[in-house]
């Protein structure tokens, strides 16, 4: 029973995600092959880190729509955690295009940038590689052009972060 829900599972985020998920699962492939993850430069703090990356959507017209501080959660439960913050950054015009084209692509949405610190506290940011995703979209050469932009985006506020550009 349990290798018939595993497999209904597989086919199910497969059927979400098309031929990346299923490339995933036959090439044996790890989940650090779907992310992009970023060092926070020497001398960077975690705090000018999420200074940067809220400048840098601002200026990019990304708007944070979300803010989860999980290690306070974390904390107020009694848990210890290492500082691990999700920001979700969105362009509302793009997003609604994406879903009004595919409702899949709302499980994509907002687009996340985690903050995290490693069990050897060195800082990280990291979100899902939107390249990857993209390959196989099949999107309208428009949409692709939008989408392509959300990529460049999310990765011109993770590199703000990580380097501190204020």
């Amino acid at each position: 029973m349990r290798i018939k829900s595993l497999l209904l599972t597989v086919a199910f985020l497969a059927s979400l995600l098309g031929a990346p998920c299923a490339t995933f699962a036959a090439e044996g492939s790890s989940i650090s092959d779907t992310v992009l993850k970023m060092p926070l430069a020497d001398g960077v703090s975690m705090d000018d880190a999420v200074d940067s990356m809220k400048l840098r959507a601002n200026s990019l017209n990304f708007k944070l729509v979300a803010h989860l501080p999980l290690y306070k959660e974390l904390q107020a439960m009694g848990v210890e955690s290492k500082r691990i913050e999700i920001f979700q950054f969105c362009d509302a015009r793009i997003a609604k295009e994406m879903v009004t084209y595919n409702p899949d692509f709302s499980a994509y949405l907002p687009c996340r940038i985690t903050l995290i610190e490693d069990a050897d506290g060195k800082p990280w940011l990291v979100t899902l590689d939107l390249g990857k995703v993209l390959q196989n979209a099949n999107l309208s050469p428009e949409l692709q052009e939008k989408a392509e932009q959300v990529r460049d985006n999310i990765q011109s506020i993770m590199e703000a972060g990580a380097n501190g550009d204020l």
